[in-house]
């Protein structure tokens, strides 16, 4: 009852379900059979019917003549860091009328304030001892985010309170020469090396703000990370870590995920009303949600992503409902090598298992591996046993972590713009990749342009500036060039090409025209299906393909939707 009592003097949670406006009524007039003439009745529920006190027979309502408010149901959800460990979030119903109707979203986070209400409980009217259940009238809302880039309350940094104080000491901190250093020193300081993701995850959570075009086409500025690596990397400690310092993060494990969990469910209330119930990338609008486990999700849950992704909404129809949510969030995805480990012999592909157009969608791939040194391993060590040695005192990180926070909520206030200078950087280095790429090789394209100036404006954001500088086109660069390093090299020829990235590099278009020349013929003009054995002994016989070669580019094209499996053995083309 604790949890209840508070709400109704302000209590924090955020909107998990929303129900479509209602009519309710104020006042009804009406009359009964035996009654003539206009008598006002008190709305009075005798089981499901409106009944006359004098006569008890049913009322007939004038609709016309009675008045009605407006009236829609909200659930309102525990946040989940407010939660002592091991327990479930509360949930409570909320009555929301009149102006406050459609003023709430799911996804919402909301200081609450209303009256609490006892009623009894429908569905235990049969049995012998009744139960009641509370629900709260809401009667104001107070949001603790901002929605559309503008303030709608005095609280819309995050969840986080930014006082006078807070502000002189942020802005203290932004005067310090060696700040960026200090930001980057100051994220999961527990965890060892990594400076370069720690950077990227920072500029992710800070983000570039949304662009609006002339012709209402919007621009994305939300940076999407994808991190692959052998087991022990500090993957699921960097996503934990991310999601617990954004202002609004969320983390879920794709294990456990669903794509109803993922975006958005239609679920059936008690009064057999079909109702939405945000999912995980709903609820992190404008926000972070960090998906741990991402290779380990279901095929068809994880295309639910690819919308979120690009087009930042999340589309529902289902249950008679169709609506399109928005879902304007970053995301921080890990995933484990197919092998167990990350293989630096193969592309990036052949390492993990996502369909290339989910690959696409991520503006940053770091490839973590676990490579023996032995200075770095002596590193490590001595970083794990002094931070066990100092255990029962905080291991303090230059800046402290609730002002972290507040800082990264504060950043969102500015709304940087490319220089001059910026954006002859980023165009010259766009120009000369492009100038450098051999006729098969792909080495940049405009959505990775894209993903340069996303980059670059949220180094200016971090730094609290209006204007994007060349040091942040710059750093942008260098970052990417990282990625490209890692990632993006065809381990065939040693060159960029980030036709890896789509599952083709050039030393492999050449082999797999071959593959379809070999192919078409074996199925010919009727495109009859194509035996494995027999596709296998032909690839062999141009010299191009060993037998283990063959099976590997069948298994491949079947990944890709160049060709199907009709039956065990046998495929055709797609």
């Amino acid at each position: 009852s604790r949890y209840y009592y508070r709400c109704v003097d302000g209590h924090d949670g955020y909107i998990s379900r929303i129900d479509y406006q209602r009519a309710k009524r104020d006042g009804s007039i009406g009359s009964s059979g035996k009654r003539k003439g206009e008598d006002k009745e008190k709305e009075k529920r005798r089981g499901r019917e409106l009944t006359c006190r004098v006569c008890g027979e049913e009322i007939i309502i004038d609709v016309e003549k009675s008045k009605f408010s407006n009236m829609q149901m909200i659930r309102l959800q525990e946040l989940p860091e407010d939660l002592p460990p091991g327990q479930l979030p509360y949930h409570i119903d909320v009555m929301l009328m009149h102006d406050l109707v459609d003023n709430a979203r799911p996804g919402d986070r909301i200081i609450l304030t209303g009256i609490v209400n006892v009623e009894k409980d429908l569905e235990s009217s049969k049995m012998d001892v009744p139960l009641f259940r509370i629900r709260i009238e809401g009667n104001n809302i107070e949001f603790l985010a901002s929605r559309d880039g503008k303030d709608v309350s005095a609280r819309s940094d995050g969840r986080f309170v930014i006082s006078e104080d807070d502000e002189r000491e942020i802005k203290r901190l932004a005067s310090r020469p060696d700040l960026y250093d200090m930001l980057i020193s100051s994220f999961a300081p527990h965890i060892y090396g990594h400076e370069i993701i720690k950077e990227a995850i920072l500029l992710q959570i800070v983000g570039s703000p949304q662009r609006e075009l002339e012709d209402a086409t919007k621009l994305r500025g939300d940076i999407n990370i994808l991190l692959v690596g052998d087991p022990g990397t500090a993957k699921s400690e960097l996503l934990k870590y991310a999601a617990r310092l954004a202002p609004r993060g969320l983390y879920t494990s794709g294990r456990g995920s669903t794509a109803a969990g993922l975006t958005a469910a239609v679920i059936r209330d008690k009064s057999g009303m079909m109702m939405l119930e945000a999912g995980a990338v709903v609820l992190g609008d404008q926000g972070l949600v960090c998906i741990d486990e991402l290779d380990k999700m279901r095929a068809e849950d994880r295309s639910a992503l690819h919308e979120v992704m690009e087009q930042q909404t999340c589309s529902v129809a289902k249950g008679g409902i169709v609506a399109t949510l928005n879902a304007r969030t970053s995301i921080l995805a890990a995933a484990n090598p197919i092998l167990g480990k990350y293989d630096p012999y193969r592309n990036i592909t052949e390492n993990v298992n996502l369909p290339i157009p989910l690959l696409t969608r991520f503006d940053l791939i770091f490839a973590i591996m676990d490579e023996p040194s032995k200075e770095g391993d002596a590193n490590l060590a001595r970083h794990i046993l002094g931070i066990h040695r100092r255990i029962g005192y905080e291991h303090l990180p230059p800046i402290p972590i609730d002002l972290l926070r507040k800082y990264l909520a504060y950043t969102k206030r500015f709304n940087p713009l490319l220089s001059k200078e910026a954006e002859d950087k980023i165009f010259e280095y766009y120009m000369q990749m492009r100038a450098n790429a051999s006729p098969d090789a792909m080495t940049i394209t405009a959505r990775q342009l894209e993903a340069l100036i996303r980059l670059a404006t949220a180094r200016a954001r971090l730094m609290l500036r209006n204007t994007v500088t060349a040091e942040d086109a710059e750093r942008a660069i260098y970052i990417f060039n990282v990625m490209l390093n890692k990632v993006g090299v065809d381990v065939k020829t040693g060159k960029v090409d980030l036709g890896v990235l789509h599952g083709m590099p050039s030393s492999e278009r050449s082999k797999m025209q071959l593959f379809l020349d070999v192919f078409n013929a074996l199925s010919g003009k009727d495109q009859n299906p194509v035996e494995e054995q027999a596709l296998v002994t032909e690839l062999a016989k141009t010299g191009k393909f060993t037998e283990d070669e063959a099976r590997e580019w069948i298994r491949k094209a079947n990944a890709q939707g160049i060709i199907y499996e009709v039956r065990q053995g046998f495929y055709k083309r797609a």
